[in-house]
């Protein structure tokens, strides 16, 4: 009976000893393995694993994309005007044995570190570029500037940099009035400049009108003065062929049109009764 109740005190104990010999890697996860305190291996791929109890311990650590949220920094331009930055940083642990000898594994203590490394990145950035520079590039071109000159940096610390985006740029207040101003003033010039323009063109249009108008009127009066002498001589022409047939009676005809037009303007008129003007009212059949 003893020796049953030693054999099972064994086996228990074996088996507590096969348990803590056996730990388990996530697949968001990375472990480091200690012999008294040395780091002997961090290369676990996600899976059971064997360790000695009591002379190595395991630490494991979160291996999942961070994110860092900067609070907004003042950065100068190139023109020495502050700007104010929000953004944010993705990362996650690359070297898991750098990362824990330098920040010893702690996420707060390694925002910290890489949020110098992000702002030290921001401000050589920012230093060579002015506010309008700043505004109109591409938010992807600073972004990639940003990775490339802090990725380096933070692999000493065992973080690899995912991604660095700008979420805001916005200028002091009492930076923002004064350059609204000014971005206020040039708008108005360039209206300016685009009112006397279109008066400039206007007036032009305006003078063109009108002397293509003198031109169409001086043409279209040269054109009915022609018109106008053709039918005189055309007139002139017929008259003369039908007065050439009886001068007499067109002779006649005309003193008649006279007498119409005199008698009709006046009813008084004092003439010499011998005149050539009543030769044909003394003129007998």
């Amino acid at each position: 009976m003893v020796q049953h109740k030693i054999a099972i005190g064994i086996t228990g104990a074996l088996l507590v000893a096969g348990m803590m010999s056996l730990f388990t890697v996530k697949e968001t996860e990375k472990a480091i393995k200690f012999r008294f305190g040395e780091i002997v291996k961090s290369d676990y791929t996600p899976g059971l694993h064997f360790t000695i109890p009591v002379i190595n311990n395991v630490k494991l650590f979160d291996a999942r994309i961070q994110t860092m949220d900067s609070r907004p920094e003042r950065f100068l331009t190139a023109e020495k005007k502050n700007v104010i930055v929000d953004s944010f940083v993705k990362w996650r642990i690359g070297d898991v044995t750098k990362f824990y000898t330098v920040v010893s594994g702690d996420i707060d203590q390694a925002n910290l570190r890489l949020d110098q490394i992000i702002k030290d990145a921001f401000r050589g950035e920012f230093s060579k570029r002015n506010i309008k520079q700043l505004v109109s590039t591409d938010r992807s071109a600073i972004r990639e500037l940003l990775i490339k000159n802090s990725k380096s940096v933070a692999a000493d610390l065992g973080m690899e940099i995912l991604d660095v985006q700008v979420m805001r740029i916005d200028l002091p207040e009492e930076v923002s009035a004064s350059v609204f101003s000014r971005m206020e003033a040039e708008r108005e010039r360039v209206a300016r400049e685009f009112r006397s323009q279109g008066a400039e063109a206007a007036e032009r249009i305006r003078a063109d009108a009108d002397r293509q108008r003198v031109v169409t009127l001086a043409n279209a009066y040269r054109e009915a003065e022609k018109l106008r002498g053709e039918g005189d001589a055309r007139s002139a022409e017929i008259y003369a062929q039908a007065y050439g047939q009886d001068p007499e009676f067109f002779a006649f005809y005309r003193s008649l049109s006279a007498y119409k037009k005199t008698f009709s303007n006046s009813s008084m008129l004092v003439l010499d009764p011998d005149s050539e003007f009543f030769q044909y009212f003394k003129k007998q059949k």
